[in-house]
């Protein structure tokens, strides 16, 4: 009873109201969250692709937060620790990335550089990028783009160009020795180089860790000057997973 007497009950049901009410749309927002989730790992059983799933959280922290993958996305993203440690090995310039299906790299890319390009001849692959890389704030740091690479080369400039080109799906594991030549896609790995180096003078690509190291000094050997390379391996939670190599020219 109020000091005139008069009841507060109805105050009260109405703040009580309130919270229960906010809780139940919270307990609706995280039943629905878990039952998108579900069927995200059902998707993933059918199509083959569980150890993939299972380890999400490693091609994106944020995974959770709305994530959109293709099923070509699942096996050929770069984990994120190792796209993050690209993005420190690239510099702070403008970036290209050439191949950048549903833009883990980008995203990285775009947290430590001054400018991103990101191409994809696929148009839901450029969707989904610009849809993740909205969840990681970086969105306006990136320019999209639909278009294949090869044909726009020539008009493209920047400070270091990032090559993940499609490496023929998981089964390029199944070889002792990954052929650049014969393997990778849509063109092989030196009309690849050859085209990368008129737009940057630093030529990142990041390969299967069975790639054959002789074929990428063979790259650098055949320019005059050759250009320098490094080679480095790659490795997440104590498993070897793949090699970058790192092409710079020499100054003149």
């Amino acid at each position: 009873m109020d000091e005139n007497g008069e009841s507060q009950t109805s105050e009260l049901d109405g703040r009580h109201e309130i919270t229960t009410t906010g809780k139940k749309k919270r307990a609706r927002r995280l039943r629905s969250h878990r039952r998108a989730l579900s069927e995200f790992a059902l998707q993933a059983v059918k199509e083959g692709l569980l150890k993939y799933w299972l380890q999400r959280y490693l091609l994106f922290s944020r995974f959770d937060d709305g994530i959109k993958m293709d099923e070509e996305g699942w096996f050929s993203v770069t984990p994120e620790l190792i796209a993050r440690h690209h993005a420190s090995r690239c510099g702070n310039g403008i970036v290209i990335d050439c191949f950048t299906g549903v833009g883990g790299n980008a995203i990285q890319f775009a947290m430590k550089s001054s400018h991103v390009i990101a191409v994809d001849i696929n148009p839901q692959k450029i969707e989904y990028a610009q849809h993740n890389a909205s969840i990681y704030g970086v969105n306006d740091r990136i320019d999209f783009v639909v278009g294949d690479f090869f044909q726009m080369a020539c008009r493209l400039k920047g400070d270091t160009v990032f090559l993940s080109p499609p490496w023929g799906g998981p089964d390029y594991a199944k070889v002792v020795t990954y052929d650049i030549r014969s393997m990778l896609k849509p063109h092989d790995g030196y009309h690849l180089f050859k085209i990368a180096k008129t737009v940057a003078s630093k030529v990142v690509l990041f390969l299967p860790r069975n790639v054959d190291i002789n074929q990428l000094a063979e790259l650098s050997l055949s320019l005059n000057p050759p250009w320098e390379l490094e080679v480095e391996k790659n490795f997440l939670n104590g498993k070897f997973k793949a090699i970058t190599a790192y092409f710079n020219c020499r100054a003149t």
